[in-house]
């Protein structure tokens, strides 16, 4: 049959994600708040272990350039991240960006570590308050990272679970009483970690109980993302983060 191409479609900006292979809630909370701007998102998983540990965690590594570079690089894509807190901070940042940089040398990198600096930087957040759901090591492991990046923790909880499928079942309610308690305390902001926790639901409530930034992974994610590929829209329910740029 007769055809033409159309090789000036414009299909608007796009990002790129790479997210594990256990994760059962990113690509859900992110798509409802990527739809509200008209951004596309690309996707691949990458192969890992059932339990967050930071030798596990680790192992991430062997395949981050393979996984990247299945993202297409003439969708227009402005930015990649790295869907995993505990392995971003395992595996070291620059070392995430490095790995996807080497199959994307252009595209702008993130992780849900990186994001949570920058927001802070955004916020002026200098005190914060954490709920992790890791393992000792891995919660010491943030921790660390965090304060290495000059922001104190006032208040600190985790529910101690070691396994992405358990951190993905524990209740909304739950979530949401871990960050009003921690939240309740001397912090500028409180974080709640890990992109399966079901966190991003609670902020709106959160945020209007304490009266301070509420942030977790998955939102710190999307605004980051967002942000690096130029795109400053707002986006509802999305928490105080989204009235801000890079710069504040």
């Amino acid at each position: 049959m007769p055809l033409t191409f159309d090789l000036q479609i414009d299909r608007g900006p796009a990002v790129g994600l790479i997210l594990l292979q256990t994760d059962e809630l990113i690509e859900l909370e992110l798509g409802k708040l990527f739809m509200q701007v008209g951004v596309r998102i690309y996707q691949n998983r990458i192969p890992c272990m059932p339990e967050v540990r930071p030798e596990t965690l680790l192992m991430m590594a062997e395949t981050m350039t393979e996984r990247a570079a299945m993202l297409p690089r003439e969708a227009g894509i402005r930015s990649i991240a790295y869907g995993c807190t505990s392995g971003a901070t395992i595996l070291g940042e620059g070392k995430v960006a490095e790995l996807i940089r080497a199959a994307h040398p252009d595209v702008e990198v993130t992780n849900p570590l990186s994001a949570l600096k920058a927001a802070c930087r955004a916020l002026g957040v200098r005190k914060l308050g954490i709920v992790s759901p890791y393992v000792v090591e891995v919660s010491e492991a943030l921790n660390a990272a965090i304060t290495a990046a000059g922001i104190d923790i006032s208040e600190y909880g985790s529910f101690e679970q070691a396994e992405d499928q358990t951190v993905a079942r524990i209740s909304p309610k739950s979530v949401l009483n871990a960050i009003i308690e921690i939240g309740s305390g001397d912090c500028d902001a409180v974080f709640a970690s890990c992109t399966a926790l079901r966190a991003l639901e609670n902020v709106p409530k959160a945020e209007q109980r304490l009266n301070k930034p509420v942030l977790c992974s998955n939102q710190l994610l999307a605004w980051h993302m967002l942000r690096l590929a130029g795109i400053n829209a707002p986006v509802a329910d999305g928490g105080r983060l989204f009235d801000y740029g890079l710069g504040g």
